[in-house]
């Protein structure tokens, strides 16, 4: 019989024990692995499953105060809840759907339910120590990669009751990684605004909310943008809260059980479908379902019994009722909302009147601009047809059929000519990476309507490639990467797009969809070793490396850079810049300083940060 690769027999089958399966597939416990430039990389959801226990004591009332330190690759998680019972520490952090959660009664409504979390982190560490204190009790252990390593005998202590968990990701798994500190302060915050009354200590900083949602929109929305005061709402099992500003778009937070669904899902669909609703019942008109949510900032909390998430990741929400035996979770928003909104307009008309001119602001603008955008989307769908700029892929984020670890590869480069858009289009991986090509520089965009969007064809067939004209629902890819020169007109360019999202579809950004790829500056080699650097600092680095008389290679432009070298550039090893707007920032002042009129202010920040290059040559011995 002829020795055949592909037999199928009973050598064919195997077994992995629990960490094997999870270092195996990692994607399946925490989702993406990522270097921790985008939020939904693995390292964030490691330390979210971590905190997440330690707020489900603090919900079952034991523990007010959290401290978490986050120091380069090391991350420490100290509560003050009952801590772990002691003979089942080990059991609770390294076998597979043991958990003290299966049961309703205990944790009614917690946000880790399934017995894997912790054990995912903890097989997924080079180091991950646990301590757990009881009583004036204490039980130590250690692991290494899942791999228990140190037992210690229960022991006395005077800590306080609560659990300590340190671990470090593994640099095997995850490649190359790193802390964002406002990824980590916003999914800090989070917990501080769902969780009055709670305070976390994060590196020393205190994060605490009084006020839950109406804290957090507080925080997320420009005070000169919002259109009447924030309004709050309260019950069982449910809160949210909601303003219109003068923003584009619509902005929504929403949370079950404490996490942050990213995604939506069956209670932010309700939500939405109720504020249009209500609105439409008390002012007794049929408003259009877009004019009500456009330029809406609004957060919904609920708490499901037994929720049902769309993956292990929990950033949809799945759940069709509120509990087993309960109401539809659509019926009890809807309920909820058709009650509290309308009771809170009745008793206050001026809130009521400024709402309704919002909506009606929106309602003039949507239909002046209906005639440029029926022709523009016509002009759009011919194109689509033989779209020039867009060389699409295969896999798409909206994908309702694909697997999430998969559509979330998506990306979308968007560079700046023919030759840079011809090195990555040959490079790149046709199953996950579309290209789209600009003329040249983007017009500026900055104090116009969005009437300017359909009006500029490269706008319009942009804005349709991502698929966000009804916004984000559709979007066709997860990352939308700005591949530019490292020159000024790159950088121009790179604000010129900026501005553009920023302006008409904020929501990319504070989504974290947006990104900046860093491409190397440098090429040092000689005959046997070749080193790419992305700064001055790497390339002398290089150069010590490798040596004696080193050939040095400047990339002024992506098109220089070889479709062969590129494709080292937008792999697994891609270097992304994610935009990121910061607790402060405040797009109508950001984007009037940087594109707005030529003021004194920004010749004067020009004339202080202006630089001199100069190539030095350097003699390295």
């Amino acid at each position: 019989m002829k020795n055949n690769k592909n037999t199928y027999t009973e050598e064919s089958i195997k077994s992995l024990d629990w960490k094997q399966h999870i270092r195996l597939r990692p994607g399946m416990y925490i989702g993406k692995l990522g270097d921790g430039s985008a939020k939904d990389d693995g390292i964030y959801a490691l330390i979210k499953e971590i905190i997440d226990n330690s707020i489900d004591e603090h919900l079952m009332g034991h523990g007010k105060i959290i401290k978490i330190r986050v120091k380069d690759h090391s991350v420490e998680v100290r509560d003050y809840g009952r801590g772990i019972p002691l003979g089942k520490v080990i059991d609770c952090v390294s076998k597979i759907n043991t958990g003290g959660k299966y049961d309703s009664k205990a944790f009614q409504k917690s946000v880790g339910l399934n017995g894997v979390g912790s054990k995912a982190v903890n097989a997924l560490s080079s180091k991950f120590y646990v301590e757990s204190y009881r009583d004036g009790e204490c039980k130590k252990a250690e692991f290494d990669k899942g791999e228990l390593i140190i037992d210690d005998d229960i022991n006395n202590t005077n800590e306080k009751n609560g659990t300590f968990i340190m671990f470090k990701p593994d640099n095997e798994i995850f490649k190359n990684y790193h802390y964002i500190p406002e990824y980590l302060e916003d999914q800090i915050w989070n917990y501080a605004f769902l969780n009055s009354g709670l305070s976390l200590n994060y590196n020393g900083r205190k994060f605490h909310s009084e006020n839950g949602l109406l804290d957090l929109l507080t925080k997320k929305t420009d005070p000169d943008s919002i259109r009447y005061p924030i309004i709050q709402f309260k019950g069982n099992d449910i809160e949210c809260a909601l303003t219109h500003t003068s923003n584009y778009g619509e902005e929504y937070y929403s949370f079950v059980n404490g996490q942050y669904t990213t995604h939506g899902g069956t209670h932010l669909s309700a939500f939405r479908e109720g504020i249009v609703k209500t609105i439409r019942e008390f002012f007794k008109k049929d408003y259009d379902a877009s004019d009500i949510r456009a330029s809406i900032a609004a957060s919904i909390a609920v708490r499901v019994q037994e929720p049902v998430f769309e993956s292990q990741t929990k950033t949809k929400l799945g759940s069709l009722n509120i509990s087993p035996k309960g109401k539809t979770v659509r019926l009890f928003v809807n309920d909820f909302l058709k009650k509290e909104l309308d009771n809170f307009l009745h008793k206050n008309p001026k809130v009521a009147e400024a709402l309704q001119k919002r909506i009606m602001k929106s309602e003039r603008e949507r239909k002046e601009i209906a005639g440029i955008k029926k022709l523009a989307n016509e002009r759009a769908k011919k194109a689509n047809l033989h779209n020039k700029k867009l060389r699409d892929c295969r896999v798409h984020f909206n994908d309702k059929k694909r697997d999430e670890l998969l559509k979330n590869e998506s990306v979308i480069f968007i560079t700046e000519g023919d030759s840079a858009s011809g090195s990555i289009t040959k490079s790149r991986n046709v199953k996950t990476q579309a290209v789209f090509s600009l003329r040249g520089k983007p017009f500026n965009c900055f104090g116009y309507t969005k009437k300017i969007v359909y009006e500029n064809e490269e706008f319009n067939l942009l804005q349709h490639a991502l698929n966000i004209e009804d916004g984000l629902e559709g979007l066709r890819y997860n990352k939308i990467i700005i591949a530019t020169d490292a020159d000024v007109d790159g950088m121009h360019i790179r604000l010129l797009l900026l501005t553009y999202f920023l302006q008409f579809f904020p929501d990319l950004v504070r989504k974290g969809h947006v990104f900046i790829l860093e491409t190397p500056l440098f090429r040092v080699r000689n005959k046997k070793k070749t080193i790419y650097c992305f700064n001055d600092e790497e390339r002398n680095a290089a150069v010590k490396k490798v040596g004696k008389n080193p050939e040095i290679t400047r990339f002024k432009g992506l098109g220089e850079i070889s479709p062969n070298e590129f494709k080292n550039f937008i792999n697994e090893n891609i270097r992304l810049e994610p935009v990121i707007l910061n607790e402060n920032s405040k797009i109508k002042e950001l984007l009037s300083f940087y594109m707005g009129k030529n003021t004194q202010q920004r010749q004067e920040f020009i004339i202080d940060k202006l630089r001199v290059e100069k190539d030095l040559f350097e003699v390295i011995e």
